[in-house]
């Protein structure tokens, strides 16, 4: 907008040294630039759909009694904070480094951050379009969100999935005890990315589903191996690997009858038992010599 009076002879709006009006001819090609008052106390013009572009100072010069007077004002475009580029999502090995990209557009400047969506909540990592991880660990995988923040509008938010490959790791897998003729389950639970295959072992022997009277079964971290009618053959140590493409670890489970000393954590206790058996023999003994 800019003010006149009655002693104003002309008028026109200027954009740096760019006329855009001159009166009421238009001499820009803009169409977005129009002229919305023209009378005896003011001269505004609209600009629609402004754009960075049209940032800059814009001039009203007006004629009076033959001598020019301007008046200037400086148009600020904002602009709401907008993420143009960001890494996709990727699958990486534990141990590997890793380079995150966000690249984000606004008026002002918008602030980049990157943070950790883990099971812990939300854990701030950095302020900075790049994020840059060194030694990645499996507790580092899962979803990164990068916020792109200026005063204009709401934040762009966009994330992206980290997924961190580690080989098998066994992290349950008990001794169990049966009666003869009953049910005996034995179960296996792995950790991996990608996920374990599993397979099962009595001393070199593989077994799989289909013998008579065994079933295994394998989803996701979990593997059981199932004994439907436990026999005295069916009584021992078996193996359980779990493999993936990074490797592979195993586990030894005792399937025992009611009664048997079947864990590896009792063979301290038996040593200890036996040793309190022996010296209570031979304390018998010197009493009865004595």
């Amino acid at each position: 907008r800019c003010t006149v009076d009655d002693r104003v002879t002309r008028v026109a709006w200027l954009n740096r040294s760019t006329i855009l009006y001159a009166g009421n001819d238009k001499w820009s090609i803009d169409n977005r630039v129009v002229i919305l008052s023209n009378t005896k106390t003011q001269y505004s013009i609209k600009i629609y759909n402004v754009d960075v572009y049209d940032e800059g100072p814009y001039t009203c010069s007006v004629q009076t009694d033959n001598h020019p007077k301007t008046s200037r004002v400086h148009l600020i475009v904002q602009v709401p904070p907008q993420i143009v580029n960001i890494s996709s999502d990727i699958t990486v090995n534990e141990g590997s480094s890793v380079t995150l990209m966000c690249l984000a557009f606004g008026r002002p400047e918008p602030t980049v951050t990157w943070r950790h969506l883990s099971g812990k909540g939300q854990g701030f990592v950095s302020e900075d379009e790049y994020l840059e991880i060194t030694g990645i660990t499996r507790e580092q995988s899962g979803e990164y969100e990068c916020s792109a923040v200026n005063d204009v509008a709401v934040p762009d938010v966009r994330k992206v999935k980290v997924t961190v490959n580690y080989p098998p790791y066994i992290s349950n897998a008990k001794n169990t005890g049966a009666s003869v003729g009953q049910k005996g389950i034995l179960q296996c639970e792995a950790s991996a990315v990608p996920v374990a295959e599993f397979q099962w072992f009595k001393e070199d022997t593989s077994l799989a589903s289909g013998l008579e009277g065994v079933r295994i079964e394998s989803k996701g971290r979990l593997s059981t191996l199932t004994f439907f009618n436990v026999s005295e053959k069916d009584y021992g140590n078996y193996t359980c690997v779990a493999t993936n493409k990074l490797g592979n670890t195993n586990a030894s489970i005792i399937l025992y009858g009611p009664g048997a000393v079947h864990d590896g954590g009792n063979v301290a206790s038996r040593a200890a038992a036996g040793l309190c058996l022996w010296v209570s023999s031979l304390l018998a003994r010197l009493l009865l010599d004595f």
